[in-house]
This record gives structure tokens, sequence and C-alpha cells, in this order.
């Protein structure tokens, strides 16, 4: 008989010499947790019982009176750890009730899940394929600071163009201009190892690769692109990719940060997701006679992307910050429509994906602040919705728009629906417009309720109450 997924992970762990099990979840708003099991108290309970923990402290889950819950290691996402000292086998833990061991309602990862079952049950197609996009930067120094009388920061970098000319650290005439990094090679190309280290850990990890390269923006920019993963896979790796990233900086004394926008005037950051339904082995966005080789079904799917684009930025970018790179000028998406090779579009077809086993399409607007379980359940959703009432884009004014958007005139320009540009913004769209979420109880309209409400009074109204560096060199002198 073969073995189960516990007893092949069990195997694993004493094959391995493994002395501690580290169980990660994520809270509701996309940060990592973790508890760590050491060898003596790691069995097959471990899968079945679970280990106790307060869900009252994790943001967005339990109250106080009521806090106690179990995590459930999950198998399948079984992967060594290469940053502990001592030899570490990772999962991937879902939260359930104490009582019952019943799916918590607000565990991120089971939202997705129920999103893959709706897909699943609606005969549509039997599964989707998913890629984010990683941009970072990666800096050589962080400092902030937020108090009463001082608000501050300072990022530095050694391929920084400000570092020209300032101390024996320079660097010596090797800088990139200011927006000027894509592709760049060495040695204006600093990070280059440490991309190819972080890409090793990756694939260690079981995680496909396409490739890194150096992003444009100058200080640091950074991407690293995965393969197409199946929805829920995607996700989970979309969480160990920022931690691997994150860690191999570590481990060489740098920083990484995935903030849409730390840098002002330079380029930001965004996660774009890649996507598109199968049905078995059979790709349902391609058709060789559609517009760029889409079928109408991805045609459709791509209607209710843009018709619920504005709600779907609540989860897709959910943070104050997101919307500094949402402006013109930095590749970033301002208006709701498609288009072939179009990077000032909202959906990207990209040209070079041709086939059958490749066509699919871009969702431009995420940033790593979302929660990816979230952004992709959220995604998947208003596409159906889409395929549901067989909406049409070009009749909705989406397009094709095969120019830049921000060449149009300004009349032309006007008439195109617009994204979000706040976090505010954001909030009331979702709130006006979150029926599509509801489908196969996916989304509740508590959880939806208190996303918004925290976003805007613990997030938008934070920033928006607090005076700003900036404004203190405008109005001082009032």
């Amino acid at each position: 008989m073969a073995a189960s997924a516990v007893e092949r992970v069990l195997a694993r762990v004493k094959g391995e010499g493994i002395e501690v099990v580290d169980l990660k979840f994520v809270n509701l708003f996309g940060g990592w947790h973790h508890i760590s099991v050491p060898l003596s108290q790691v069995d097959a309970s471990l899968f079945s019982e679970g280990i106790a923990f307060d869900g009252s402290s994790v943001p967005g889950f339990k109250s106080l009176e009521a806090g106690d819950m179990l995590l459930l290691a999950d198998p399948a996402t079984a992967a060594r750890d290469p940053f502990w000292d001592r030899p570490a086998l990772s999962m991937i833990a879902q939260p359930v009730e104490a009582d019952t061991k019943a799916p918590f309602a607000r565990d991120p990862r089971a939202i997705l899940a129920k999103a893959d079952a709706l897909l699943a049950a609606s005969g549509i197609a039997t599964g989707s394929l998913w890629a984010p996009e990683f941009e970072f930067y990666i800096f050589d120094a962080v400092t902030y600071l937020n108090d009463i009388n001082t608000a501050m920061y300072r990022i530095d970098s050694a391929e920084a163009d400000w570092n020209s000319a300032v101390g024996p650290d320079s660097n010596l005439g090797y800088k990139i201009p200011r927006q000027g990094g894509y592709h760049a090679s060495p040695p204006l190309d600093q990070l280059f190892n440490l991309r190819a280290e972080m890409v090793a850990e990756l694939e260690a990890a079981g995680i496909p690769v396409r490739y890194h390269h150096h992003e444009v923006g100058g200080p640091g920019q950074s991407e690293i692109e995965v393969l197409e993963q199946p929805l829920r896979a995607a996700a989970d790796n979309a969480l160990r990719v920022k931690y691997i990233i994150k860690m191999t900086a570590v481990r060489h004394k740098k920083t990484v940060t995935f903030m849409p926008k730390p840098l002002y005037n330079e380029a930001g950051s965004g996660m774009h997701f890649h996507q598109r339904l199968m049905k078995g082995p059979r790709n349902l966005f391609w058709d060789p006679k559609g517009y760029a080789g889409l079928s109408k079904l991805a045609l459709q799917y791509i209607a209710g992307q843009l018709v619920h684009a504005p709600a779907l930025l609540a989860f897709t970018n959910p943070s104050t910050n997101s919307y500094k790179r949402l402006v013109p000028g930095f590749e970033a998406p301002v208006k709701t429509i498609f288009g072939l090779a179009n990077r000032s579009a909202a959906i990207r077809i990209p040209k070079y994906a041709d086939t059958a086993a490749t066509k699919r399409f871009e969702f431009r607007p995420p940033d790593a602040t979302c929660n990816v379980y979230l952004a992709m359940a959220a995604q998947l959703l208003a596409g159906l919705d889409g395929i549901r009432r067989r909406l049409d884009p070009s009749q909705l004014g989406f397009g094709p728009y095969d120019v830049n958007v921000f060449a149009l005139p300004e009349a032309e320009k006007a008439r195109l629906g617009s994204l979000p540009t706040s976090l505010r913004e954001a909030m009331l769209a979702l709130e006006a417009d979150h029926e599509f979420l509801l489908a196969g109880d996916v989304f509740s309209r508590e959880l939806i309720a208190a996303w918004i409400h925290a976003k805007i009074e613990d997030e938008y109204n934070a920033v928006r109450n607090r005076p700003h560096p900036y404004e203190i060199s405008l109005y001082f002198d009032a």
C-alpha cells in the first residue's frame, strides 16, 4: 500500500534528521505567523489534532473572549527551511475552530479553497493556472521613525545615483540613473549574485522560476518571475517566495521591501497576476481566431474583472501606499482597459504568449501588500461573474486599446473608466459592489464589512490624520 502524505512527511522528518517542524499561517491581512514544534512532539496528531494557539492575538481573527483555535499542518506544503541553524522542515498550517475543527470563516486560505471549489462546481473549468510576478527593492539600509514630534525615513542603496560621490563606500561611478535600471547588467547591477542565490533557494523549495533581472528602479529594484501553478499552490508559493527573498537578503545584511512605492519619483513595485482557466489539459482562454488569440470565454472573464476593478482593488491594492504607485508615468495602470502587449492597460495580453499552451492575460494593478489568498479569490470570482453574465468588454467600452493610454487626447482619456486613486475610494467601491464575492459563500458580508472598517479606520484615517513631513516644508512658515 502506498504511504499517505502524512506518512511520507514523518518518514522525511526521520530520514533527513529534522529537529524542528515550523508551522506557518496567514492572518486576515496577509502577514505570516509561525509556531515551531520540536522533534519530540512531531507525530501524526500534528495533522489531525493540531496545535493550539490564541486567535485573539492574530490580526483579523478572533475576539478575546473566544480566542482558542487549532492549527492543522498541511503535509502537501512540506519543504526544508534553509534559514534555520538546526535542520528544519516548514509546512503551511490551516487555522480551524478548536471545538469542531471546522474551517475558520476568516481564514484566507480556506476562502481561496472555496473559490477553487466554486470554479470546479460551475462546470466552466476544472481548474486555473496562476503566476504572480514579484517586484521588490533590495536596500542596504533603512531607518524610519514616527512620533508626536518626529516623522522621518531614510533609505540607502549602493546602486543609487545619490551615492556616486559619497564616502569610501561610494559606487565608484557605476550608478544607475533614476528609472534606468531595467535589465541593467553588471557592474551596474550589483545584485545579480544575491538574486541568483534567492532563485537557488526558491527552486530548492520546489518553486519553479522563469527568470530574474534588475528592474526599472535604479536603487536596487529587482524582479523574480515564477512559472504557473494551480490556484492554491500559486497562492501558497507566493508567501513562500516573499519569505525566501526576504530571508536571503537578511543573510547578507540587506533588507527587502515589497512596498508598492518606497521611493518618490522612482518606479513602483507591483504584483501582476498572470492567469487562465483550464478544462483538463485544455486552455479555455485560447482561440486562434479571436482578438489576440483569446476565446469568447476569456473576453467575458476579462470583462468581469474590469467591471468590478474598482472593488477588486480593495483586495488587490489594500494599502494607502498602493495608490502612490498607480499614477501616470511609471508603467502602472490607471484606466480600466485591456489590450495586446499594452503596459498602460489594467489588463495586458502578452504578445509572446501566442499558443494554446501559453495563452493568458495579466491583471496589472495588484501589489504585494495584498493578502494573496483574498486577492486571487476576488479576481477569480470577478472573472466568473463576467462569464455568468456573458459580458462583452468591447461593448462595455473597455477596449481593446493597443495604444499608450497616457498619450491619448485628454477628452478621450476622460471617457475611460478609472481605477480608484486612494484606499478610501477602493473601499467605498467594495462597499457598493460586492455581490459577486458572495457567490458560493466564498466571501461573507461580515468579512467584507470588517475588511472595509479596518482599512479605513486603522490605515487610511491613521495616515490622513498625521502631519506629513512634506507639509512642514510647504506650510511651516504660514
